[in-house]
């Protein structure tokens, strides 16, 4: 019997004459496809549809949006999930709720099983990006194609944001890829290209995009099985049976390597991987049961809390504009000055040309100006030959920038960026020549990391539209800009430095004037606190370990010789200037001092600092750094987790007093800062996120024990105290 076609809001079903069905999924006024609850009832109907009526041969998904299939679930349901759990816990019980819980949560890999198990085929006709549960609907289809676009990617990125792909991923994957192959594409959580994607195995075909849509139908008419590989008899894993010689040689590697990879702060992917240790030995249904009770474990966890939230719904509010000033109209730039052709000058042209937007590139001679561009150029050549971009985009970005000497080129600009000598006196002789050629109608911004603006702004008559924007190094790769205000910079200066920075895709956040802004202070702090350990006779290979552990992405004295030496000299010699001898920890200024000027090290850009860097070979420990000890502690009597502690506390207090003093206005900027800008444990969720985990009350404990054990850097701020005592947390 003939089914009747469901009513649709977010799919369009039709049918051709070969009796194939498409179905278009286009969700009005999104420019993107996600799952939500009304999305996963509709794909229901449609599939009770497409396997009732016996006229249809099978249905092929595809995307209405122009250049994307979907972006997989809706990350903000996910989280509302695991809320209502929480809340349920509260009213329902413990066993209750979490019956709810788990039955909610893999809603969308029941979906899927339902649709790969109905006895019809269905395939997916992919363009543009598919991610997370998207391309888990795909998996579940009996057939992919892929378009060859450029933009196309296929991608599971939730290990990103704290969860695993949850939807039936880890199994299908598993059972598609080698064993070793689909755990590190899982566990990375990075986009494959279409070519790569069908190497693996996980598409089926590569075409060019008008055509998907045939393809997919051609092979329903020449009659695709409705039944996946793993539910037919004689089925064979890809990398043999867990329990194999084979299998046995990929899963002691696999648990030494997260380990290492993750020093057990991600649970998550430890999920991941006894997901599909456990349900490759079991029959698909029981296997998605298995990933389910994984998926659920993780979701309610407040590891995914706190990173959904931060690298997802913060995240996405900061680039959509959540602190850009309200009723400033959008800013036209098409054109702007650089001055510095140095690393960071020719950084900051590279990510601007990129995006579209022609640079005059200044520095003192046009010698110096011509190797900003060199170096700009070594950018792009690196693209092409890792094959982002073609000989002829590479031409056409040089054609962008202008490399010059002189600041009259400078007269038909819509923004200026400096990004000179972090030197007072330089910065204001470039800040009134800059002046002297630019239109009145353009913004003025320093790139300096610790002069404060509201003091360089001094030598600009139009203080209200000069700025600060605050790259950090490399240009190219990092994510974050701070924006910073100074006392009297206005709103259209702001509107100008948020749309330019959003212009070339980066993530802004906006800070208030004060020395090192925000993320410098607290990544002072950090190198601080390894420089103490070393002087306290740590061992530095201990402290550098403890970082990692910890969570962080480098240690404090191998980030130190990334930063410079003797940048990190200059900083504490300036702030004892302008602040007094107070403001610097004498142990730190001695060995710094030494390290620079007796020693001659200055970092990696000399190939001597805390670590030596011979050629051709890995970097390694100075010897020399025992001269900096007190003492040589016992490495057995040294707690490892207090170092931990140390390591992260001392940022965390950092962000804690930056929102007090006002610095930073938006708890979210400030966790969001600190991860992209310089890799704060993500798993965190950034150091306020740590700190509403613990509870201030915890946290104000922990920061006095440190202080009794190590001095008053460690004490809390009076609004920590406050809020432990009220029992308040930073997030609502």
């Amino acid at each position: 019997m003939k089914t009747v076609a469901p009513d649709l809001t977010q799919f369009t079903l039709t049918t051709d004459a070969d009796g194939i069905a498409t179905l278009q999924w286009d969700m009005p006024g999104k420019s993107m496809n996600v799952f939500t609850d009304t999305t996963m009832a509709e794909l229901d109907a449609v599939i009770d549809h497409v396997a009732g009526d016996p006229a249809l041969k099978g249905c092929v998904i595809v995307s209405g949006k122009p250049d994307s299939f979907s972006g997989g679930a809706d990350i903000r349901m996910l989280d509302g999930i695991a809320e209502r759990a929480r809340e349920n816990e509260k009213t329902l019980g413990a066993d209750e709720a979490n019956r709810l819980f788990f039955e909610e949560s893999r809603r969308l890999s029941l979906l899927f099983r339902k649709l790969e198990t109905c006895g019809k085929p269905f395939a997916a006709a992919i363009n543009g990006v598919c991610l997370g549960g998207a391309f888990e609907l795909a998996l579940a289809c009996h057939f992919r194609v892929v378009s060859d676009d450029p933009k196309t990617r296929v991608a599971l990125p939730e290990i990103k944001i704290g969860i695993f792909p949850g939807a039936g991923g880890t199994q299908r994957v598993a059972r598609l890829v080698a064993t070793g192959d689909a755990l590190l594409m899982m566990m990375k959580g990075e986009p494959l290209k279409p070519q790569a994607a069908q190497k693996l195995n996980l598409v089926h075909a590569v075409t060019p995009k008008a055509e998907i849509v045939e393809r997919a139908k051609d092979w329903i008419k020449a009659g695709g099985s409705a039944a996946q590989p793993w539910d037919q008899d004689g089925f064979k894993l890809p990398s043999g049976p867990v329990y194999s010689k084979a299998g046995m040689m990929v899963w002691p590697a696999a648990s030494a390597i997260l380990r290492k990879e993750t020093q057990d702060n991600y649970p998550a992917a430890k999920a991941l991987l006894q997901s599909v240790y456990e349900g490759l030995q079991l029959p698909m249904d029981a296997a998605l049961r298995v990933e389910s009770r994984y998926f659920a474990h993780i979701l309610k966890g407040q590891v995914a809390k706190a990173m959904i939230r931060t690298l997802f719904v913060s995240m996405q509010a900061l680039n959509k504009g959540a602190r850009r000033p309200i009723g400033e109209p959008a800013t036209s730039i098409s054109r702007i000055g650089v001055i510095g052709a140095g690393f960071m000058g020719a950084g900051i042209a590279t990510v601007a040309a990129l995006a579209g937007i022609d640079v005059v590139l200044i520095d003192r001679d046009q010698a110096s100006a011509d190797k900003g561009l060199a170096s700009a150029d070594k950018v792009m050549a690196s693209r092409v030959a890792k094959g982002r971009a073609t000989e002829a985009e590479r031409a056409a970005f040089l054609v962008r920038i202008t490399p010059t000497a002189d600041f009259s080129a400078l007269t038909d600009v819509d923004l200026v960026v400096e990004a000179v000598f972090e030197d007072p006196s330089v910065k204001a002789e470039t800040i009134k020549k800059a002046e002297a050629a630019m239109p009145a109608s353009a913004v003025f911004a320093s790139n300096t990391s610790t002069l404060p603006i509201t003091d360089l702004a001094h030598h600009f008559s139009r203080r209200s539209d000069f700025i600060g924007i605050h790259f950090f190094s490399p240009v190219d790769r990092m994510q974050l800009v701070e924006i910073i205000m100074g006392k009297e910079t206005g709103p259209k200066a702001l509107a100008t430095a948020f749309d330019f920075v959003r212009l070339i895709g980066k993530t802004p956040i906006v800070v208030n004037d004060a020395r090192g802004f925000f993320a410098n202070r607290c990544v002072l702090n950090y190198l601080l606190e390894g420089h103490l350990m070393l002087h306290e006779g740590v061992p530095p290979a201990m402290i550098e370990n403890a970082a990692r552990m910890a969570g962080m992405p480098v240690g404090p004295l191998a980030l130190t010789d990334e930063v410079a030496v003797d940048l990190i000299h200059k900083i504490l010699k300036a702030t004892k200037a302008a602040l007094g001898p107070q403001a610097v920890d004498p142990v730190q200024e001695a060995m710094l001092t030494s390290m620079v000027e007796s020693h001659g090290r200055f970092g990696r850009k000399n190939g001597k600092g805390f670590y030596e860097y011979p050629e051709g070979a890995p970097k390694r420990l100075w010897s020399g750094l025992s001269e900096f000890r007190t003492q040589a502690l016992d490495p057995d009597s040294i707690d490892i987790r207090e170092l931990k502690h140390r390591l992260l506390v001392t940022q965390a207090l950092e962000a804690a007093r930056s929102i007090e003093e006002g610095i930073v206005t938006d708890p979210r900027e400030a966790d969001v800062g600190a991860i992209l800008g310089f890799g704060f444990a993500p798993y965190t969720g950034g150091p306020i996120s740590m700190i509403d985990g613990l509870g201030p009350n915890r946290f104000v404990a922990l920061c006095e024990a440190l202080a009794n054990q190590h001095g008053p850097r460690f004490l809390p701020n009076a609004q920590l105290r406050a809020m432990a005592l009220k029992g308040e947390r930073f997030y609502p």
